[in-house]
C-alpha cells in the first residue's frame, strides 16, 4: 500500500507545482517584500531590487520546473544565472554577505508557507499528503542549502579577486564620498583618477530587459563625456545591467547634446542625469538626484532615452509615490489614462499641444505631422477627458507628464 501511495504522489506533486507556477508573480512579490524586511540593502535602488526579483523568480521557477519534469526523483537543479547576477552586485556594492543568507532563508520560508497552504487542496489528509510534503521539503531545503553554498563561495571568490586592487579602492572611495564621510580630496582624486574639485554631472545608465552588460554602458558613458568636451568619466558597475557615471566639467553640459548621444546608443539602453554641481557635495547630490530620477522612470521601458532630474522636478513629489501617481492620473485623465496605443498617441499629442500654449502649428512641427491631425487628436483626447483641458490645465498637464515619464505603472489597464 505504501508503494501505491507513493506512486500516486507524483502527479499530485506535479499538479501542485503547476498551481504555484500559475501564481508565480504573486509568489515572487511576496518573496521580494519579505526579503527586503530582513535585508533592506536589496531595495537600495531600482537596479539591485530588480536583480533580487529576477533571482527570486528564476530560483522558484527552477525548483518548480524540476518537480514538473521529474516528480519522482526530484534532481536538484543548479542555481540560475540571475542568482549569480545579484550576488555579484552584492559584492560590488560592498554589502555584507549575510544579506544573501537572510534573503534566501526568508524566500524559502515564503515558498514553503505557500506550498503548505495549497497542499491540503491537492491531496487528502493521510499518507499521500505526508509523502508529498516530505518530498517537496526535501527538494526545496536541499536546493536552498546547495545554492547558498555555491553562491556564497562565488561571492567570496569575487571579494578575494577585488581585495587590495585598484578597482576595490575606487569602489570604496566612491562609497565613502556618497556616504558623506570625510575624505581627503587629493587622496580620493588619486585613487579615482578623477578630479573632484570640478563640477559633476552624475548619470545612471541601464539596460532594459534581461540581457547583461557586455561593455556597452561603459562605451556610451565615455561617448557622453566626450560629447560635452569632458575627460574620461568616472564609472562604477552598480549591477549586471546598471552603471553609475560622473562627468567632470567646468561648465554645465547641454542636455540636448547628451540626449543626442543616447538616441544613438544601443537599443534598450537608457539614462538618467542629475544636475551639474560642484565639489564632493555636488558629486554626492548629483548622484542622488540621478538615482531618484532613474527610480521614477526605470520601469517605463518605452520611455525617453535620457531623462534629467530637471525634467521630473515638477512631478517628482507625486510621481515618487506610485499609488498616488496612478490615482491622480486616473482621476484627472479619466478614459484618457487607458494604457493602449490610441491612448498613448492622444496623450502625447495633447501633452505637446498644451506645452506649446495651445498652438496646433507648433505642436504639429514637434510631432512631424499636420496641423489638422493635431486638432483632430486634441478633440478626441478632450472627449475622453470629459471636459476641456483648459478648465483644469495645471492638473491635466501634470497628469500627462506623469503618464509620459512613469509609463504603464501610472495608467489603467
Amino acid at each position: 500500500m505504501a508503494d501505491d501511495a507513493t506512486e500516486d504522489v507524483a502527479p499530485l506533486l506535479a499538479q501542485l507545482a503547476s498551481r504555484m507556477l500559475a501564481e508565480l508573480d504573486d509568489l515572487v512579490d511576496t518573496m521580494n517584500a519579505a526579503e527586503i524586511e530582513v535585508a533592506p540593502g536589496l531595495a537600495a535602488d531600482r537596479a539591485i531590487a530588480e536583480e533580487m526579483a529576477a533571482s527570486n523568480r528564476a530560483n522558484v521557477a527552477q525548483v518548480l520546473h524540476s518537480v514538473l519534469a521529474d516528480p519522482e526523483n526530484l534532481k536538484l537543479p543548479a542555481p540560475p544565472r540571475e542568482a549569480y547576477d545579484v550576488v555579484r552586485t552584492v559584492v560590488r556594492r560592498g554589502l555584507d554577505l549575510e544579506v544573501i543568507f537572510q534573503s534566501y532563508r526568508r524566500g524559502q520560508t515564503v515558498v514553503w508557507q505557500r506550498f503548505m497552504q495549497l497542499a491540503p487542496e491537492v491531496a487528502p489528509y493521510g499518507p499521500q499528503l505526508v509523502e508529498m510534503i516530505d518530498r517537496f521539503a526535501a527538494v526545496l531545503f536541499a536546493y536552498v542549502d546547495a545554492a547558498l553554498l555555491e553562491l556564497v563561495g562565488e561571492a567570496q571568490r569575487l571579494r578575494e579577486e577585488l581585495a587590495g586592487g585598484a578597482l576595490a579602492r575606487r569602489m570604496e572611495t566612491v562609497r565613502l564620498i556618497l556616504d558623506g564621510a570625510p575624505v581627503d580630496e587629493r587622496v580620493a582624486a588619486g585613487r579615482l583618477r578623477y578630479e573632484l574639485a570640478r563640477h559633476h554631472t552624475a548619470l545612471v545608465l541601464w539596460l532594459d530587459g534581461p540581457a547583461g552588460d557586455n561593455g556597452e554602458l561603459e562605451t556610451v558613458a565615455t561617448e557622453l563625456a566626450r560629447s560635452v568636451h569632458s575627460g574620461q568619466p568616472l564609472t562604477i558597475a552598480a549591477g549586471v545591467r546598471t552603471l553609475w557615471a560622473w562627468i567632470g566639467s567646468d561648465r554645465v553640459p547641454s542636455p540636448s547634446v547628451l540626449a543626442k548621444v543616447m538616441r544613438s546608443a544601443p537599443a534598450g539602453m537608457r539614462a538618467a542625469a542629475g544636475p551639474t554641481l560642484a565639489g564632493q557635495a555636488g558629486f554626492r547630490a548629483s548622484h542622488a538626484a540621478a538615482m531618484a530620477a532613474a527610480q521614477i522612470v526605470g520601469d517605463n521601458a518605452g520611455g525617453d532615452r535620457l531623462v534629467t532630474s530637471a525634467d521630473l522636478k515638477p512631478i517628482r513629489a507625486i510621481a515618487g509615490d506610485e499609488r498616488e501617481a496612478a490615482r491622480f492620473v486616473a482621476e484627472t485623465l479619466g478614459r484618457l489614462a487607458v494604457d493602449d496605443e490610441r491612448g498613448a498617441r492622444l496623450r502625447r499629442t495633447l501633452r505637446i499641444f498644451l506645452a506649446e500654449a495651445d498652438s496646433a502649428s507648433a505642436a504639429a512641427a514637434r510631432l512631424h505631422t499636420h496641423r489638422n491631425t493635431v486638432l483632430q487628436r486634441v478633440a478626441a483626447a478632450t472627449e475622453l477627458l470629459g471636459y476641456p483641458p483648459g478648465e483644469r490645465r495645471l492638473a491635466v498637464m501634470t497628469a500627462l507628464e506623469i503618464a509620459h515619464f512613469v509609463g504603464p505603472r501610472a495608467l489603467t489597464g
